[in-house]
């Protein structure tokens, strides 16, 4: 499901996030934002930007083009930063990319036109299945561009994963937060955006997208379980939650009505 690409250039570090992500041009001509596998939140952080990212794409929504990107140890040698080499030197291998979207500006509600009644009740539905905290008002995570919307950074999704034990129990999670979510006062229809999320969502769709996350990101963390154990414990967690969406939908109805 994604493809891999090779860096070429160390372009700029984008210091807005709290994991350094960097800019950098790869083999097949992109210029690509990557999220390291090295930074502070570790690999569980890539795990859920793939997962939630790629669960995002299937239910139709704007999520910039994915690669995962291969980082030689020249680029650790070559940079003249301390703090980036160290980055870099603890990311050699395989990272996570998002296509760069050049002159995109940070979301904004206030700023006309109002989203789509629609797009913006299918968002909330995607952030609460994925249990994403990181799509309010203070961290919108979210691009204008070209006359769209894109949805950006995932890593903090899927926080289950953090602590890997009673995972059937957690993914029956009503997910409380949703009632910060940015785009909650203009959502539509919840129950009309839960029948469309499900119908492209299942089994096949999830285990496509679990053998797209790399052996190595599922090797530490997990209580010693190998990496196909891992996959099939997420596949697992996410049709349990699909399975019983009715719980984060109606706290999702509850939240909207509070806001009237």
């Amino acid at each position: 499901m994604l493809s891999t690409v090779h860096a070429v250039r160390y372009v700029a570090p984008l210091r807005e996030g709290g994991s350094l992500p960097g800019l950098m041009e790869a083999d097949d001509d992109g210029t690509y934002v990557v999220k390291y596998r090295g930074a502070g939140q570790g690999p569980k952080a890539l795990v859920a930007e793939v997962i939630a990212g790629e669960i995002g794409r299937a239910l139709g929504l704007p999520v910039p083009a994915a690669v995962l990107l291969d980082l030689d140890p020249a680029f650790a040698r070559l940079e003249m930063d301390p703090e980036i080499a160290e980055l870099l030197r603890a990311s050699v291998g395989i990272n996570y990319a998002l296509d760069f979207l050049p002159g995109s500006i940070t979301y904004d509600p206030l700023v006309p036109p109002v989203p789509p009644a629609d797009f913006a009740a299918d968002v909330v539905w995607f952030d609460a299945f994925v249990t994403n905290v990181d799509r309010s008002p203070r961290n919108a995570n979210m691009l204008s561009w070209h006359g769209g919307t894109w949805l950006i950074d995932h890593g903090a999704s899927l926080y289950f994963h953090h602590q890997w034990s009673d995972v059937p129990a957690r993914a029956l999670d009503a997910f409380a937060r949703v009632r910060d979510h940015i785009l909650l006062p203009f959502s539509g229809d919840l129950e009309d955006a839960d029948a469309r999320a499900r119908q492209r969502l299942g089994t096949e769709v999830f285990e496509a997208i679990l053998a797209a996350v790399p052996d190595r990101w599922l090797e530490d963390r997990y209580g010693g379980a190998a990496p196909e154990a891992v996959r099939a414990t997420y596949v697992g967690y996410l049709n349990a939650r699909s399975e019983g969406s009715s719980l984060f939908v109606e706290e999702a109805v509850r939240a909207r009505a509070e806001l009237v």
